[in-house]
């Protein structure tokens, strides 16, 4: 039960608006300490914490591929006319490969606090936003990519946002948050 109270919240946070995302954060800060305390186990904390970081990547994954399939109906629906599709396209494509990096990105930014490194989490935040804003101007101005580089340059900048903090949570760090072996 607690995992799936965690899942939601995970998933609530990724899908809220960025001035709601504190108090989803709240939301599973306090399910990851009443887990953890409860059960008097960091090592089993981690274990949901670890499960639902691949959880999220499972999802994340299966919302990218229906994404890409669905692309174009959906960009119909919305109001796209036929001339559209050529830049909604490439760039739409980009970004669902991104959305489960994306994702990560979001949800390690709340698991920052709770590791109480949450200086990490800005410099991700700003190392990310800095990746974009460069590979934007390389992708779009220098290799005259146009929508197709903006895409990729997002989903780049995603990958970094999400890697920095899997990184830590993976290697040896200071928190009590460690990504370990889900069983």
């Amino acid at each position: 039960m607690e995992v799936f109270l965690i899942v939601v919240g995970l998933i609530a946070l990724d899908f809220t608006e960025q001035e709601n995302a504190e108090v989803d954060a709240d939301y599973i800060n306090i399910i990851m300490e009443v887990i953890s305390e409860r059960e008097g186990n960091k090592e089993k904390a981690n274990q949901y914490f670890s499960m639902l970081i691949v959880l999220e990547i499972i999802i994340g994954v299966i919302l990218s591929i229906i994404g890409i399939v669905f692309l174009s109906p959906i960009a119909k629906l919305l109001g796209a006319k036929d001339y559209m599709l050529q830049y909604i396209k490439p760039y739409g494509i980009a970004l669902f490969i991104g959305l489960p990096f994306f994702m990560l990105q979001n949800s390690f930014q709340s698991f920052l606090v709770t590791a109480e490194k949450p200086k990490l989490g800005l410099a991700v935040t700003l190392c990310a936003g800095c990746t974009n804003m460069l590979l934007d101007f390389l992708f779009i101005y220098l290799f005259k990519w146009g929508v197709l580089g903006a895409g990729i340059a997002s989903t780049i900048s995603q990958v970094v946002g999400a890697i920095i903090p899997l990184i830590y949570f993976i290697s040896k760090n200071s928190s009590y948050l460690r990504i370990s072996k889900p069983k």
